[in-house]
């Protein structure tokens, strides 16, 4: 076997794979520590942006996971703007690269994911519509990334899984160079927003005329 071959046999097959590789490869492989983004980042390099939105988006697809979609709104809307901007590689302020994040919840995350179907989800991914994960089309993906990380953002029910579930999905699409998948994420993502934005007021309406007329 060859040292190219070898090498290529070792690299792990797969976005949920890739991430669950570097969680463990930090810190010696001591799963109960932690990691801050910035370590996060730098271990990723080629493809950061969908790597790190992708296991960033994770904890708000799942149910009963607690507090680390809180820590990880914040710099999905950076990455998404910065995906926008131009930007071939991340770049988070050093506020948000000195936050942490627990290696074993993001392991169990991961995993969680994979029980879900998330490993089957992923394995339909592959190089499909490529032209609109070039550069140009990253910038337009980035602009409309933003709204349902925005989404994500706000403290209310309702707001997360869904726009969760969509970054993932093209944060899928980026990692394995899949228009396919890019384009079904920012549907489902772009399409909930959009129910919340006309249907949440009305709501809201027939709630308070329901309860409070």
């Amino acid at each position: 076997m060859t040292q190219t071959s070898a090498a290529d046999a070792a690299t792990p097959r797969g976005a949920l794979a890739k991430i669950e590789h570097i969680l463990r490869s930090q810190n010696g492989g001591d799963i109960s520590a932690e990691i801050t983004l910035g370590e996060l980042s730098d271990a990723m390099e080629e493809r950061a942006f969908g790597l790190l939105l992708l296991i960033l988006a994770l904890p708000c697809c799942l149910p009963f996971v607690y507090l680390l979609p809180q820590l990880v709104a914040l710099p999905m809307v950076v990455l998404a703007w910065q995906m926008a901007m131009g930007r071939r590689a991340p770049w988070l302020p050093e506020t948000l690269r000195k936050r942490r994040l627990p290696v074993e919840s993001l392991l169990d995350v991961v995993d969680r994911t994979r029980r879900y179907g998330g490993g089957f989800v992923e394995r339909l991914a592959h190089p499909r519509l490529v032209g609109l994960t070039g550069d140009r089309g990253t910038r337009v993906i980035g602009a409309l990334l933003v709204v349902p990380c925005l989404s994500i953002l706000v403290p209310l029910p309702l707001t997360n899984t869904v726009p969760g579930f969509g970054v993932s999905l093209a944060a899928v699409g980026l990692i394995e160079r899949d228009g396919l998948f890019v384009i079904a994420g920012l549907l489902v993502g772009l399409a909930w927003v959009l129910l919340l934005a006309v249907g949440g007021p009305a709501l809201i309406y027939f709630l308070v005329d329901r309860f409070f007329a």
